[in-house]
């Protein structure tokens, strides 16, 4: 529906209305064209240039600029408040693992999703079941969890964040149940590698692994077993009503895990604080090629915090022609590279321009800001 023009009346004074009809002065003809051509024989008044005085001087013609440095419009992800207000993260594991701990660190006042496996979490934020999903890249005892990156390429979704998570592993058992009486502990196997010498001492000799440390809790409450313990966070005791029989068992007690926050969409990097960028190249094969490659950095001083290499799935083998009687076959990896520096830098920018020169593949993964909280 068109909105009808709105008419505002306007009232004229007399003394106006009979102004307009005063007599214009007559001007001849001949003194016009005499008006006309002094003033294109003489510059009007002002510098040496002709310029008027007290005119503003005509705005010079906008310069071109690199498409690249053109401001890029805000995405969601640009607009999410970091409490996580109305988010929903999704992680992998029952409720009380880890993974929650970390989603609630990143976001504390969002809705988290429990996810069976790593790739139902990806899968929920391609499709839209969450927005978000917080899930871990590596520990500082157990090293790279490499089905994440696997996934990573697998999956089309960015890395927006990182947040690192101190792990305290607690004993769990049902009420009533004494150390002594365990025979088997029960986690995760990487929570289990974590607290091998510590379940030894304590006489524990056998270990069973299950996919998360809370689901290795939930399963000991839900049968009632009495000769298992699990090892899991204080959390999930809570969650499950479980006994904690001891704390911090970990071997290390620097145990510290890294986990990724991955969104649909990229963030836009920034300058005005600590950024990191993680990308994903492979390279042809011959001497020299992975230096070249880190050269790179190296000339332009861009620290280089993880490197990680991956079979590289769709092309497993290369075969190479080395003047043999039979052909060469290589194994094709893939390089998982972490760089101190943001997208923004016209530094790194220039770098991966570099890379790209004579990688046979190259994706940003994401530049996002770098987590310089305690764990």
């Amino acid at each position: 529906m068109v909105s009808p023009t709105l008419r505002i009346p306007v009232r004229v004074h007399p003394a106006a209305m009979n102004a307009t009809r005063l007599p214009l002065p007559r001007v001849s003809v001949a003194r016009c064209r005499r008006s006309v051509a002094a003033s294109a024989a003489s510059p009007p008044p002002g510098d040496a240039n002709g310029s008027s005085a007290g005119l503003p001087a005509p705005a010079p013609a906008p310069a071109s600029r690199d498409p690249v440095s053109l401001p890029r419009p805000l995405t969601s992800a640009d607009l999410m408040e970091p409490s996580g207000d109305g988010l929903k993260v999704a992680y992998q594991g029952c409720p009380g693992a880890y993974s929650e701990a970390a989603a609630k660190k990143a976001y504390p006042s969002c809705q988290t999703v429990p996810c069976e496996y790593f790739e139902t979490a990806f899968q929920a934020v391609e499709n839209w079941v969450a927005d978000r999903a917080v899930l871990p890249l590596e520990n500082s005892l157990g090293g790279s969890i490499h089905r994440n990156y696997d996934l990573l390429l697998r999956h089309r979704l960015h890395i927006v964040g990182e947040v690192r998570l101190a792990v305290h592993h607690c004993l769990l058992a049902n009420r009533g149940v004494k150390i002594e009486n365990l025979r088997s502990a029960m986690s995760h196997p990487q929570a289990l590698a974590q607290c091998e010498q510590t379940l030894t001492k304590l006489g524990i000799e056998h270990r069973e692994a299950v996919d998360d440390t809370a689901g290795a809790a939930k399963l000991i409450a839900e049968q009632n077993l009495q000769d298992t313990g699990a090892v899991a966070s204080s959390l999930a005791a809570q969650l499950y009503g479980l006994d904690i029989l001891a704390e911090n068992i970990q071997d290390d007690t620097d145990n510290v895990t890294r986990f990724m926050m991955l969104a649909r969409e990229p963030i836009i990097p920034r300058t005005n604080k600590p950024f990191k960028t993680s990308i994903v190249f492979s390279l042809e094969e011959g001497p020299g090629q992975l230096f070249k490659a880190l050269a790179v950095f190296a000339l332009r001083k861009i620290n280089l915090t993880k490197m990680e290499s991956r079979p590289h799935k769709e092309k497993p083998l290369r075969i190479a022609d080395d003047n043999c009687s039979a052909p060469l076959k290589h194994f094709d990896y893939l390089f998982y590279v972490d760089l101190e520096a943001s997208m923004a830098d016209p530094n790194a920018q220039h770098a991966l321009g570099n890379l790209k020169e004579f990688a046979t593949f190259l994706r940003v993964l994401g530049s996002y800001p770098t987590d310089v909280s305690e764990a």
